[in-house]
C-alpha cells in the first residue's frame, strides 16, 4: 500500500567519527531531487578538496525507490552501504549523507572502514531534527465570481494548504492537498459549476 507520508530531516546537521588518525566528518542534506544532491556534493568537493574520499548515500521519494550509494574510490561496500544502511535503518528519505575522509596514514581495512562509515553517518542522523511530511498534490483551481463561497466553504471545511490566490477577471487559488485526501475534495469541487481544476505538481 502506497503511503502519503514520510520521514525526513528538517536542516542540515553534521557528525564525526575518528579511527587510527582517520577523520570521517559526516553531513546529511534535506534533498528533493538529483539536482540538489549534486550541489550539495559539488559544495563539499570544494570546501574538502584536500581529503582522500567523499562517499556518499541517498535515498528520494515517499516510496523509497530512488536512491544510490556511491565509495568514492573505497574497498567496494566498505562505505556507501554502510552509509545507505543507517538512512534506511532510521526510515528516512528525500535525504542524502556524505561522509568526507581524510586519511591518517593507517589502513583501517575492509570491517573497520564499514563501521567508520556506518558510525559517522549514524552520528549525523542522530544530530539531525527528523520530522514527518506529507506527499501532497498542488492544484490550480479556476471559477467565477457567481461559485466564489462555494469554492471558500469546501476550502474552510476541508482545510488543504492555501498556496496563492488572484482575483481578476476570473479567480484562481492554488492549493496543496494531501494526497490521500485529493479524490474527496476534488470530487467535491467538481460538482461546482464553472470550476475548472488543473493539475500541477506533486510534491
Amino acid at each position: 500500500m502506497q503511503t502519503d507520508n514520510y520521514r525526513t530531516i528538517e536542516t542540515i546537521s553534521e557528525g564525526i567519527y575518528k579511527e587510527k588518525g582517520s577523520k570521517f566528518i559526516a553531513y546529511a542534506f534535506p534533498v528533493t531531487c538529483e539536482e540538489d544532491i549534486k550541489t550539495e556534493i559539488d559544495k563539499l568537493k570544494k570546501e574538502y578538496y584536500d581529503a582522500r574520499h567523499h562517499c556518499y548515500a541517498y535515498i528520494l521519494g515517499a516510496d523509497k525507490k530512488d536512491f544510490r550509494a556511491n565509495d568514492d574510490g573505497e574497498p567496494s561496500s566498505t562505505a556507501g552501504k554502510p552509509i545507505l544502511g543507517q538512512i534506511l535503518s532510521s526510515d528516512l528519505t528525500n535525504i542524502l549523507i556524505v561522509v568526507v575522509r581524510y586519511f591518517g596514514g593507517t589502513k583501517l581495512g575492509v570491517s573497520g572502514l564499514i563501521h567508520a562509515y556506518k558510525t559517522a553517518a549514524f552520528d549525523a542522523i542522530s544530530n539531525a531534527e527528523i520530522i514527518e511530511k506529507t506527499v501532497n498534490d498542488i492544484y490550480d483551481i479556476h471559477f467565477d465570481y457567481l461559485v466564489m463561497n462555494d469554492v471558500m466553504r469546501i476550502i474552510k471545511e476541508e482545510e488543504p494548504l492555501q498556496i496563492d490566490q488572484d482575483f481578476n477577471l476570473t479567480c484562481k487559488i492554488t492549493l496543496s492537498i494531501r494526497q490521500s485526501e485529493v479524490e474527496k475534495i476534488i470530487e467535491r469541487f467538481n460538482k461546482i459549476d464553472s470550476i475548472k481544476l488543473d493539475h500541477i505538481r506533486t510534491e
